[in-house]
């Protein structure tokens, strides 16, 4: 890896016009020690810095390039809508298309409504949800992240799990009170909360895999739980699909664990790398959106044309026989090679793995919830990013944020990988 020297001079350049010199907090890489790297240019499943480095991109955008970067089918499709125009601020045929594909692709989904961002998607799903329940009281999960609305900013995971910030500054108490976070996967406290104060709660967000804290999987009663007492009580239960929506199979984690929630976010994926997000669900509870009904959402670039047509493109893409079976292969292999060097080395590493996103988290017992997620060695992850990276492999620079495989990623890419894994771990022996 040569210096990083371009990449430093953006940096301080960017320190002096731009908070900690990032437009998102992670990206900043302190809880790695470093500073960030300025990306130039990718193609595939590689990226290039702004000093000539290439890189073996684990991160896709933070999820987003199933496909890997610049995949032809999605340059094809922007460049065809980018001759229409760049944004109407008006419906465009493509926002209907990516809308029928959605709601064919989904269970949950009945009708849906483009956003940018999927802090939009939780917000916008959240405040139909209170107005369908005429109710206030939200229930999310520990280090579960759903955006960055003042409501979601408790307990959360992702940027707020690795800067360890308690919540935010600037955030209303009389908001928060509004907001009651749970153990993820303890299905006994959300059966006993929601026994005693079920008729008051509006809404239950949650990941259903969880990949804020780490990625983390729903024990098997866990989302059947949450679907039970939700019906039990009236409630109106939203699965926060922005990062498991069409990725981990074509219906996302709930048709991959067979449970149906009253509404869905999604983000990345469906947007082909491009800023979207969307929320749907059931149609009686999509119709309190205006104009159609009295809760009022809006966004003049909702639904802009080089989004959907990204978004389009993508989901052909991943109708196409064999794309899930490929790309779970090349997912197991990878993460079955890192589990069996911490074995060899004796070293203490917790493997987390569903379809293609994964997490290694240095501890030395299972992660199933945040709490388990914070017994990690964050000094030896630092390390461990720092060797990696070196090495040409370029990850997510938190210990609390998943690592994502796509299908441009090759067997070759799998093996480099895991001989960096293995001189990086070893030198931990």
């Amino acid at each position: 890896m040569k210096q990083d020297e371009r990449s430093t001079l953006l940096y301080e350049r960017a320190k002096k016009r731009i908070p900690g010199g990032v437009n998102s907090p992670v990206r900043a890489c302190r809880s790695v020690g470093r500073n960030p790297l300025f990306i130039d240019r990718a193609q595939g499943s590689r990226m290039t810095d702004a000093d000539g480095n290439e890189f073996i991109d684990f991160v896709g955008s933070w999820g987003p390039l199933i496909l890997g970067h610049r995949h032809p089918a999605v340059i094809a499709a922007i460049e065809k809508a980018l001759e229409r125009g760049v944004s109407f601020g008006a419906p465009v045929d493509l926002e209907v298309e990516l809308a029928e594909m959605v709601v064919e692709a989904v269970p949950s989904v009945e009708m849906v409504r483009m956003v940018n961002s999927g802090t939009e998607a939780t917000m916008s799903a959240i405040r139909a949800a209170r107005a369908f329940t005429k109710r206030d009281l939200l229930v999310k999960f520990d280090g579960c992240y759903h955006g960055h609305a003042d409501t979601l900013l408790v307990a959360a995971g992702s940027g707020i799990a690795t800067l360890n910030i308690a919540g935010s500054p600037g955030v209303p108490e009389d908001t928060i009170r509004q907001t009651v976070s749970l153990p993820y996967n303890d299905t006994e406290a959300f059966n006993r909360f929601m026994a005693e104060q079920g008729g008051r709660v509006a809404a239950v967000i949650v990941e259903p895999v969880a990949g804020n804290m780490g990625l983390v999987p729903p024990h098997p009663a866990f989302l059947e739980a949450l679907r039970e007492q939700a019906s039990k009580n009236g409630s109106v239960l939203i699965f926060d699909e922005v990062m498991t929506g069409f990725r981990l199979s074509y219906g996302g984690a709930q048709a991959l664990y067979n449970v149906t929630p009253d509404m869905s976010c999604f983000g990345k994926i469906v947007g082909g790398g491009m800023p979207v997000g969307a929320y749907g669900g059931k149609k009686e509870i999509m119709e309190q959106i205006a104009p159609e009904g009295p809760v009022y959402q809006a966004g003049t670039l909702s639904g802009n044309p080089l989004a959907m047509a990204a978004g389009i493109a993508t989901l052909k893409e991943l109708q196409k026989p064999g794309f899930y079976e490929t790309l779970e292969e090349c997912s197991a292999r990878l993460s079955d090679g890192v589990l069996r060097l911490a074995e060899q080395l004796g070293m203490p590493l917790a493997v987390n793995r569903v379809g293609s996103m994964m997490s290694f988290f240095f501890t030395d017992q299972p992660v199933n919830n945040f709490e388990d997620a914070k017994t990690s060695n964050l000094e030896r992850f630092a390390e461990y990013y720092n060797r990696m990276l070196k090495k040409g492999i370029y990850l997510p620079p938190s210990q609390f944020e998943a690592l994502f495989v796509s299908a441009a990623h090759e067997t070759a890419d799998v093996d480099l990988f895991l001989a960096a894994a293995e001189d990086a771990l070893s030198r931990f022996s």
